[in-house]
């Protein structure tokens, strides 16, 4: 029995090469939403804790080593998104051998990628934090949690690895049912470990260490419990030169991307970080509330990143653009509704995280003055993620390393030591760079032919 005929009785899988366009990007998008909700739980319900349970330096050193944790964290997921668009793309070629190749060589490289990230993220702690200018009253809750952070961060990996390979292939719910039952184990350890053990910073770092090491576990039994073409076999774990080779080359650049931006955000924090304890307090729960109000967007352009992969599989270019933009409209309508209530309730939702008047003051501002913007993002998102899905990682890398770290670097530097070091200017480099990203994004995209990058012409599975 031939792979292809072993694997057509899977339902888990979902073909968008045929059907409703609408239909199928909901259907995808719509776990994924609710899923990357509880996923933000995570880190959110650590900074909830901290900021009405422990003090406000915990609160603040919570909140602000995101950044940092990006850095690793971040250059894996670029890293490991080349993998998702050779897979969708593949799957919808109907190649599932290659499919099979590519799912066990990353599942090795992700073993090893935890090794080096856990070592490097405790290594490089000291020094990331310097470079942030930590005030010293928030210094040593920071090396807390991010110790035990990056000691436990191969649940993390395995688990965004095993869920994107699930998505490539049009299964987004496992991933969301995992993260539910994730998200509520580490709520519950969040209160164990800060209420009735009383361990602070590390008891809430343990807790999500915790939970996503269950993450990790639960989408590895699917993946090898599935009867699908990303079953995965401990006979077949080994790397395959050219499968490594594609993933490489697609998604370095994502990695290269999310790095770099990431080590950019270090020296943004640290313009933040002058304004001292309180507004750094302001900043982390207006941060909360922004990472809420990028899932939509965030949601649609893997969406759409897995519809034009699976349809430029078979070369089918009218139908990718046409989910592409149909992914934009969608993207554009929710973010819009859902700022009104943010903007409305801005000084409820900063005290959920931080009651102090101070705080609440700072972090209603950033929220009134940066919300209005985020429409600005879904075109750069939604388009990006179409270039991605035809396997051109390289330009969106290239435009938003331009836009959101030379651009954003240039501006704070100015205005910073020129213009007006205040709070609002500052802030604003987030908008300005949103802008000059999507109109280079959109012109680009407009402008270029979209085709399979992945699968070469003959590839594609004969139909029978």
């Amino acid at each position: 029995m031939g792979l292809k005929a072993l694997f057509a009785g899977d339902r888990k899988s979902v073909d968008m090469t045929e059907g409703d366009i609408k239909r199928h990007l909901i259907s995808f998008a719509f776990p994924l939403l609710v899923g990357n909700i509880f996923q933000q739980l995570y880190n959110m319900v650590d900074t909830w804790v901290v900021g009405n349970y422990v003090s406000n330096e915990a609160f603040s050193a919570v909140g602000s080593v995101g950044p940092i944790i990006n850095i690793l964290i971040g250059f894996f997921l670029g890293f490991s998104s080349g993998a998702g668009v050779v897979i969708s793309q593949y799957y919808g070629a109907k190649r599932y051998d290659k499919v099979q190749d590519t799912v066990h060589t990353m599942m090795v490289i992700t073993l090893i990628f935890s090794a080096v990230i856990t070592v490097a993220g405790i290594l490089m702690t000291p020094f990331m934090l310097d470079v942030m200018k930590t005030p010293i009253t928030v210094l040593p809750e920071s090396k807390k949690y991010l110790y035990v952070y990056f000691g436990g961060s191969a649940g993390l990996l395995i688990y965004n690895m095993g869920a994107g390979i699930l998505r490539a292939v049009g299964d987004s719910k496992r991933p969301f049912y995992y993260l539910v039952v994730s998200a509520c184990t580490n709520i519950v350890l969040d209160l164990v470990f800060v209420l009735v053990f009383e361990m602070g910073v590390e008891g809430v770092a343990l807790a999500t260490v915790i939970a996503q090491g269950l993450s990790a576990v639960l989408v590895l039994i699917e993946m090898f419990r599935t009867t699908s073409c990303i079953k995965l076999s401990l006979k077949k774990l080994r790397i395959n030169k050219e499968m490594l080779m594609k993933t490489m080359k697609l998604g370095l650049p994502s990695a290269l991307q999310m790095t770099i931006t990431s080590f950019s955000n270090v020296f943004v924090q640290s313009y933040i970080n002058y304004f001292k304890e309180d507004f750094m307090a302001g900043w982390t729960a207006y941060a909360k509330i922004d990472q809420l109000l990028f899932l939509p967007m965030q949601s649609l352009s893997l969406a759409s990143t897995t519809f034009v992969g699976q349809n430029l599989g078979i070369n089918n270019v009218k139908r990718a653009r046409k989910g592409a933009n149909t992914a934009l409209v969608m993207s554009v309508v929710s973010t819009a509704i859902l700022m009104v209530p943010v903007i409305i309730f801005a000084p409820q939702l900063i005290a959920f995280f931080n009651s102090k008047p101070e705080v609440v003051e700072y972090g209603k501002i950033l929220l009134r003055w940066i919300s209005p913007f985020y429409v600005l993002c879904c075109v750069n998102q939604i388009y990006s993620g179409a270039l991605r899905g035809s396997g051109n990682t390289r330009t969106p890398m290239i435009i938003m390393l331009v836009t959101f770290v030379g651009f954003r670097q240039l501006y704070l530097f100015v205005m910073a030591n020129y213009i007006a070091n205040e709070i609002i200017p500052i802030a604003m480099s987030y908008p300005a760079g949103w802008l000059l990203c999507s109109l280079i994004t959109t012109i680009y995209y407009l402008k270029t032919d979209l085709k399979s990058k992945v699968v070469k012409q003959g590839e594609v599975a004969v139909q029978t």
